[in-house]
């Protein structure tokens, strides 16, 4: 089908341009497509590749056309708020529901979150049901979705290693951890920073709030273990660079305390793997067993999750003016966590959930 001239006074673009932006702050679908398509009509498009592009069919554009040439720009607006003129069925809610989870680059977009808009599109074009975007948040809660923030996951991560780790690795951890009557710790080291850390807060719209900081780069470093069977915890703070050394010094202090065998889990960090590290495992072998978590699996490391408590309840949203007094309020946080071992327990909730024998 061809398209028919049509040219634009001045006014009547700057209405449309207005129009349009309202549209898209609104989430309109309905009426963004209608107003491209009149520029896409001016600019000379044809039909047929203003409907491939815009996902519409050529008798829209054809009714679109004809009531702006009628009416103006009002003849494209319509008056109704865009509602939900019909409903997903309930073959197309489990299709909807398996391309929500599946995430938006296997849907076509760009990005890896969904938004309102993008999934307003995305219905209307896969479903013909024209949703209002207000509605699209009731619409996923109501089909068992929330709105959660987003994290990183290492693209090198080894599925198979993960697995194995999980299946295999860790029943025979417990079984030698009960043969030997061991410790299971898991180890990390954490950095807690003078300059502060930010976190969410409340705050007036329009008004970000402020904390002020030292601007001093400088860091207090803790060695950290957590007993799966105890909940004890282990720690050391330092306020130099940590090393084989350091760390070795670390595990020799631990080993002191008890005379029980240690099973130690930790990740692949250089000062853990170096060679120096291993001749010091070597000789402790009749004390010591050690195992490397799968590389990046912070999420399979419980002590990550007690250095983000330490961090939320004391650390974020705080200043400190001297080094002096970023050490004293971590110090304060490390020894509370050593008498709460109910709550260090329960970060190994991924470990009981895993059946073993």
């Amino acid at each position: 089908m061809a398209s028919i001239k049509i040219t634009l006074r001045n006014n009547t673009r700057k209405r449309l341009e207005s129009l349009l932006q309202s549209a898209i702050k609104k989430g309109d679908l309905s009426a963004t497509k209608k107003i491209l398509t009149i520029f896409a009509v001016v600019d000379g498009y044809l039909y047929q590749t203003i409907s491939e592009v815009l996902k519409v069919s050529l008798e829209s554009i054809r009714l679109w056309v004809r009531d702006f040439i009628l009416y103006g720009p009002k003849g494209i607006i319509s008056k109704k708020s865009s509602g939900r003129p019909s409903k997903l069925t309930k073959t197309q809610k489990k299709e909807f529901e398996k391309i929500i989870i599946d995430g938006p680059e296997a849907a076509g977009f760009p990005g890896a979150c969904w938004r309102s808009p993008m999934i307003q599109n995305l219905i209307y074009n896969k479903f013909g049901v024209l949703y209002s975007v207000h509605y699209i948040a009731q619409l996923l809660k109501n089909m068992g979705f929330s709105y959660q923030k987003a994290k990183f996951t290492a693209d090198e991560k080894d599925p198979e290693k993960r697995k194995e780790w999980l299946q295999s690795t860790w029943p025979n951890i417990i079984k030698l951890a009960r043969e030997k009557n061991a410790y299971i710790l898991f180890g990390d080291e954490a950095s807690f920073p003078q300059w502060g850390t930010l976190s969410y807060t409340w705050a007036k719209r329009g008004q970000q709030p402020v904390v002020k900081t030292s601007g001093i780069r400088r860091g207090y470093k803790v060695f950290g273990l957590i007993d799966y069977f105890s909940g004890k915890f282990f720690y050391k703070c330092h306020e130099k660079k940590l090393n084989s050394d350091t760390y070795q010094m670390f595990i020799d202090e631990v080993m002191k305390r008890t005379r029980k065998h240690i099973i130690l889990i930790q990740d692949g960090a250089s000062y853990h793997t170096s060679v120096a590290t291993r001749e010091y495992f070597e000789e402790h072998s009749e004390k010591l067993t050690v195992f490397n978590l799968p590389s990046y699996s912070p999420d399979y490391n419980p002590i990550e999750m007690l250095w983000k408590k330490v961090k939320e309840k004391y650390i974020h949203l705080h200043y400190f003016p001297t080094f002096e007094s970023l050490k004293g309020k971590v110090n304060e946080a490390l020894l509370g966590f050593t008498n709460l071992k109910k709550e260090i327990l329960a970060l190994f909730g991924l470990y009981d959930n895993i059946q073993t024998i």
